[in-house]
């Protein structure tokens, strides 16, 4: 199973891969970890990012294509992967049909911007614990205070309704048009991945019966 999991901020990705990769027993790849790991053991494609990263560039998509084939080739992705994160734009998504790293399946978790909004900008944290709360579907005992220690909660800036709307701003520019362009290359008669858009509102059970219905197609 080779998947790939689109989706803007905050529609649950992170939760709902992980419950792909337990299921289907396959790696979950992030563009990050793999490219600490080729830095890490030092591989050509390794040393060519950390030359890159040195000198504060940015690594080009053909590295990033490089890497991913590389990584891929390895033994615990014999069953498939989860792709995390990637690809980001339309020349990424061309590049993994260009390099012939055939993918199973793509899915999209679709949640309406204003919801995507009030599911972050109402996330409250205590920043000791780490524990979150939300101020309307997971709401502190007292308002703004944290149940164990009565210490007050924050807001990350990440979460701020500005800092949401800027990154759904970036994921409609960038990553958003990967569903026309996996529709369209579902639908063109050559060997493609499925494609399927599934809902991420509802319970946590019902979004992941979804996502298997959509992967066992």
């Amino acid at each position: 199973m080779k998947v790939i999991l689109l989706g803007p901020p905050g529609a649950g990705k992170g939760t709902q891969a992980q419950f792909i990769t337990e299921r289907y027993a396959i790696p979950q790849i992030s563009t990050g970890d793999m490219l600490r790991a080729a830095i890490k053991a030092e591989t050509p494609l390794g040393l060519e990012v950390k030359d890159v990263m040195a000198s504060g560039g940015l690594v080009s998509d053909e590295l990033i294509i490089a890497l991913v084939r590389e990584r891929v080739e390895q033994s615990d992705c014999q069953n498939g992967f989860l792709f995390d994160g990637f690809p980001r734009t339309i020349p990424q998504a061309r590049a993994i049909v260009d390099a012939g790293i055939l993918i199973d399946a793509v899915v999209e978790i679709a949640v309406v911007d204003e919801e995507i909004v009030a599911r972050l900008s109402g996330r409250r944290v205590h920043e000791d614990s780490g524990r979150i709360y939300h101020i309307e579907h997971n709401p502190p005992n007292n308002a703004g205070l944290d149940d164990e220690t009565g210490e007050p909660l924050i807001q990350r800036p990440d979460d701020s309704e500005e800092t949401v709307r800027n990154r759904l701003d970036v994921y409609h520019k960038q990553t958003k048009p990967l569903v026309n362009f996996y529709t369209e290359l579902a639908t063109s008669g050559n060997p493609a991945p499925t494609f399927s858009s599934v809902s991420g509102l509802g319970l946590l059970s019902d979004v992941q019966e979804r996502l298997v219905e959509a992967l066992n197609k």
